[in-house]
């Protein structure tokens, strides 16, 4: 869905606040579909430079650039006419509205802590959310057969992403996609990108698919059940109901068809899972775990890599990349295309594993069989940025360090880890961190 940043805060840390909009009946159920929590009060900009040291993201250039905002917007016009807006819609959507500056903060937020893995599956992956997803499952089963029978997608993925991005619809968003993408397409260090995504926004207004009263969502512009961004409604979206719009806000048919439109166009491998979980013996050559390395499971399995439970692998010429996200003290993962698929869509590993973890209990699977070190203290970012400063002091090329820990950087603490006669696994631990202090 390319869509903006990874995944979501809102989903970590917010309740439910959502309520249940009515829609139209699809292909023979009833009720409704959850939608996202309305217009709920929102503190106001803390009026305060932006962390990231953009200078379009320091105090007196947000102002500056509010002020400027309706000579900004008028400013598009000539583009929104290229893309046959008409000039009553442009009017109409554009003459009242004023910048979100509180989005300024969350664009530029510097959380003080993370969330491991564990935590994340552990929020994402709930008894409630299994509950939920397989009563939806059940409601909307002929739906699914046609999506299923259309794009190739099995629906247990499908409801994985609606369960992960809003929990089924209850924690959309709230904000109106049109200020949203206004806002950041004349304010702050994104407003090239947002341009389009505004762009986009009059598109969809134009177009009457989705009403305006119902196009909210994140703060970034994402909306509906399974989290749009306006220029992904572009590439994606279906009328698979067939009433002449593609409402992926109000309708399950188009919003399951057009998830599932994404995913086929992305590569989605019909009939083949997203990997699996396994067992890496402690003497295995961690330096092999790596995103660029694929092999079939076959030569994995040759290496020692075993699956999970005891159970067999149903085709060993797959090919599939290994994942140790807490290394040798945790479970392992190997990652089949569709996993990489599921990454296109959002780009954060944590993600794309709760997706395939949710998917495999809503299908009827257990939980992941090994334990994660729950007793390791996760890095803030902070810490991890030191962390890669301390590897750049012992000569490793990681690129800028940004706190984030890449592939390039697991290289360089498994390389640091191997000097050490430590197990090279590449786990960003706080004991690693303190020994890199200590050098």
């Amino acid at each position: 869905m390319r869509r903006f940043g990874l995944l979501a805060a809102g989903l970590i840390l917010l309740t439910a606040v959502g309520a249940y909009a009515g829609v139209r009946k699809d292909d023979g159920t009833t009720g409704s579909i959850p939608a996202g929590a309305g217009n709920v009060s929102a503190p106001p900009w803390s009026g305060q430079s932006g962390a990231s040291g953009d200078p379009t993201m320091t105090a007196d250039a947000i102002r500056a650039a509010a002020a400027n905002f309706h000579r900004c917007l008028d400013g598009l016009w000539p583009a929104a006419s290229r893309r046959k807006v008409s000039r009553e819609t442009f009017v109409e959507a554009t003459r009242h509205l004023t910048p979100d500056l509180r989005i300024m903060d969350l664009m530029d937020a510097q959380p003080e802590f993370t969330k491991s893995f564990w935590d994340y599956l552990d929020i994402l992956v709930t008894d409630q959310r299994i509950d939920d997803g397989r009563a939806l499952l059940d409601r909307y089963a002929r739906t699914f057969d046609a999506v299923e029978k259309a794009y190739g997608v099995d629906r247990y993925t499908l409801t994985a992403i609606w369960g992960v991005e809003t929990n089924y619809g209850t924690l959309g968003g709230h904000r109106p996609v049109l200020r949203s993408t206004a806002t950041l397409a004349c304010v702050g260090r994104r407003q090239a990108y947002f341009r389009n995504e505004f762009l986009a926004t009059l598109e969809i207004l134009q177009h009457k698919d989705v009403p305006e009263s119902e196009l909210v969502g994140s703060w970034a512009g994402a909306f509906g059940p399974t989290q749009f961004m306006p220029t992904a409604f572009q590439r994606y979206a279906v009328d698979f109901d067939g009433d002449g719009r593609r409402d992926v806000v109000g309708s399950v048919p188009d919003m399951l068809a057009s998830t599932a439109n994404n995913l086929k166009k992305d590569g989605w491998v019909t009939g083949q899972t997203w990997g699996y979980e396994v067992v890496v013996p402690a003497t295995f050559d961690f330096r092999l775990a790596d995103r660029q390395r694929w092999m079939p499971i076959s030569d994995w399995m040759r290496l020692g890599i075993v699956r999970a439970g005891g159970r067999s692998f149903p085709n060993p010429s797959a090919r599939a990349y290994l994942m140790v996200p807490a290394g040798v003290q945790g479970p392992g993962f190997l990652m089949l295309e569709n996993f990489r698929v599921i990454m296109r869509y959002n780009p954060a590993e944590a993600y794309a594993l709760a997706i395939g973890h949710l998917a495999d209990r809503l299908r009827g699977g257990g939980p992941l069989v090994q334990h994660w070190p729950r007793y390791e203290r996760v890095l803030t970012r902070a810490e991890r940025f030191e962390l890669q400063e301390h590897l750049v002091r012992q000569g490793y090329d990681i690129g800028e360090p940004d706190g984030h820990v890449g592939g390039r950087t697991r290289a360089a603490i498994r390389d640091f880890q191997a000097r050490l006669g430590q197990v090279p696994d590449g786990f960003a631990s706080s004991q690693l961190l303190q020994e890199l202090r200590a050098r």
